[in-house]
């Protein structure tokens, strides 16, 4: 059974991390800074890659919306969270239309899992699952 949930894992069109993911690059990330500066960064990363345009910037409720148009296009929500003062969380919900025989999901972990690396070289990665 857990072979046959895994090919059909592999055709989902959208993924969105949280701490309640089974796979460790999906997890919640908490980085040691503040808001404003893990913000401003995630803000940064996305203005600065040309295949990305933020379409909706909401500072107050933490989010950014981003359409991504390369090597295929996706949707992606950054979501970022001050859990403490010196202590904040970054989450992603990305999507996308497009079909693949051997299936969208693998493509769309390695891009978090690339975005979560940028962040990780700016800050301090304090882990996944806080309590």
């Amino acid at each position: 059974m857990p072979l046959l949930l895994g090919l059909f894992t592999r055709f989902k069109k959208e993924i969105e991390t949280s701490d309640h993911q089974a796979d460790d690059v999906l997890k919640t990330h908490y980085y040691k800074a503040t808001f404003n500066q893990v913000f401003d960064s995630v803000e940064k990363m996305f203005r600065d890659d040309a295949d990305c345009r933020i379409s909706t910037v909401s500072k107050e409720r933490g989010e950014l919306a981003i359409e991504v148009s390369k090597p295929f296009s996706c949707f992606l929500v950054a979501t970022v969270v001050s859990v403490r003062p010196m202590e904040t969380a970054v989450d992603f919900a990305i999507s996308s239309e497009k079909f693949s025989l051997l299936g969208i999901y693998p493509d769309l972990r390695k891009r978090i899992n690339s975005y979560f690396n940028k962040l990780n070289q700016l800050h301090t990665n304090i882990g996944t699952k806080r309590n």
